[in-house]
């Protein structure tokens, strides 16, 4: 149900709120969305009577840029990561927690916040994203300027990327422990809540007495969202409302988040603005340098998958190993893929995000996949993506690590407008079920065909063998049929030659 005008206006009126969010908007590129669809871009914000002047047109909700510009007015579609690079001037680090449970969401953050805390970093913000998740911030100001002989500011997505990689393998043992003590260590309640197969959400492993242990997977139904650190990408603002839920994107104490509870966020009951969100004026230089460091010299360890092998972990076909020798075709792909693959309006960065997994597990390599979405941006959407954004989001890419987005994750395909089910989508829980059963389905039609060439093959054999047989015995007779007539001829012949000649009287 859309954000109604009055709820707006009551709560963007306010005085408080105006400078919150003119506060936060300081250097960065501003947007405002208008319940299902967004204003102009790029855009800023810089008086308090702006906020009143755009909620009386209709806006719902305010969004900035993790990165800080020079003049973000200077921004437009067209330019190269140089020359983003010369106006870019820093970028905040700004981690969002994607899960359907608050209760689960908190846990994460919480979790986050001690990690960063044991990491150094003092200067941390935390906000409720307004609906079920949570944002984790720390301003440009708290890293350091440079490091070695690079700086800071050109490091932008990679860096924040390489952080958010960090903190999620650092704290998902630790998360799935949290999780499943919160449910009093019952699994089915986690399964139940989360609508996932057991196989999905629980790993088995040895502790040191050889005994299996049962331990609960996360990324299945929580994730510390990466896809979303991108260049230009816009977060919903500190003090903003959320579209869907009608509360307040509301700052919170980073050492409290545990006691949050939603009815707090509600607008009526956020009397005044109480935590700043990337509060710039207190932030100690350089304090998250060890986080940043730490961050840059770490690699997840991941096994890299083999182009022709994919492990089916959480799909219909778990633990079956399926060999691809060749990219499966479009001719397999499920309805929403092939709408995505005709261009979009709305949802390209996310299109790109749910591709690029999709084609990866269904045996398309890293240069495959680019060169296609490259083209795909090019010649089937009206308002581009830059070309530069599809390489950036595949810099790290594995195809075939990760699964696309399950098909009831309403963020996605239903979002995006490209959900049209057939009888076939009934059965699967995501796109790439789909194109593997029809594959494989086509495989097995293919198998039979081939079987029954071959018999047919063998038929054709047997008889042009048993003909050829059949003629080589005719001949054969013929042959000596022949020689014996020739021979019959010489006895006749040698016989009247013997005759006695007849006497004249």
């Amino acid at each position: 149900m859309p954000l109604d005008k009055g709820t707006c206006l009551r709560f963007y009126k306010r005085k408080d709120i105006q400078e919150a969010l003119v506060e936060h908007a300081q250097g960065k590129e501003f947007s405002v969305r208008y319940n299902d669809s967004f204003g102009k871009r790029p855009d800023a914000l810089m008086y308090p009577k702006e906020v009143l002047e755009l909620a009386l047109k209709g806006a719902t909700s305010f969004h900035c840029s993790e990165e800080l510009w020079d003049n973000p007015l200077e921004l437009s579609t067209g330019l190269s990561p140089k020359e983003l690079e010369k106006i870019r001037v820093g970028w905040d680090l700004v981690l969002d927690i994607d899960c359907k449970f608050i209760d689960y969401s908190k846990i994460c953050a919480d979790l986050i916040v001690k990690l960063l805390r044991n990491c150094e970093v003092k200067d941390l913000f935390v906000k409720f994203s307004g609906n079920k998740g949570f944002h984790i911030g720390v301003p440009f100001e708290a890293f350091p300027s440079t490091v070695g002989t690079i700086e800071t500011k050109t490091l932008f997505p990679e860096a924040a990327k390489k952080i958010a990689a960090y903190v999620k393998e650092n704290i998902k043992e630790e998360l799935g422990k949290k999780i499943l003590a919160f449910e009093n260590n019952d699994f089915g309640k986690v399964k139940e809540k989360v609508e996932l197969e057991a196989g999905e959400i629980i790993s088995y492993h040895k502790n040191s007495y050889g005994d299996k242990v049962a331990k609960l997977n996360v990324d299945k139904f929580l994730e510390i969202d990466t896809v979303l650190i991108s260049s230009r990408h816009l977060y919903r603002m500190p003090y903003s409302l959320h579209e869907k839920s009608g509360l307040v994107s509301l700052p919170i104490d980073p050492d409290k988040v545990m006691e949050f509870q939603r009815e707090m966020a509600h607008p009526d009951k956020v009397l005044t603005p109480m935590f700043m969100f990337m509060d710039r004026e207190k932030v100690t230089p350089g304090n998250a340098k060890r986080l940043l460091v730490q961050a840059l010299d770490f690699e997840v360890k991941v096994t890299p998958p083999e182009r022709e092998k994919i492990t089916n972990a959480g799909t219909d076909f778990e633990g079956e190993e399926i060999i691809i020798p060749a990219p499966i075709k479009e001719e397999f792909f499920p309805p929403c893929v092939k709408l995505l693959l005709k261009g979009i309006d709305d949802g390209k960065k996310r299109a790109v995000f749910c591709m690029s997994n999709f084609l990866g597990k269904v045996g398309w390599s890293k240069k495959e996949i680019e060169q296609f979405l490259v083209e795909w941006n090019q010649e089937k959407n009206s308002d581009k993506l830059r070309d530069n954004y599809v390489i950036n989001q595949l810099r790290y890419f594995n195809p075939g690590e990760k699964l696309p987005p399950n098909c009831d994750n309403d963020a996605y395909y239903r979002s995006i407008g490209v959900c049209k089910p057939d009888s076939l989508c009934a059965h699967i829980r995501n796109p790439v079920n789909y194109t593997l059963l029809r594959w494989k389905d086509h495989l097995k039609i293919r198998e039979g065909e081939e079987k029954q060439e071959k018999k047919e093959e063998k038929r054709r054999k047997k008889e042009e063998t048993e003909r050829m047989k059949e003629e080589k015995e005719k001949a054969k007779g013929e042959k000596v049929r022949e020689e014996n007539n020739k021979e019959g001829e010489k006895d006749s012949k040698t016989e009247r030659n013997d005759k006695p000649s007849a006497l004249t009287i």
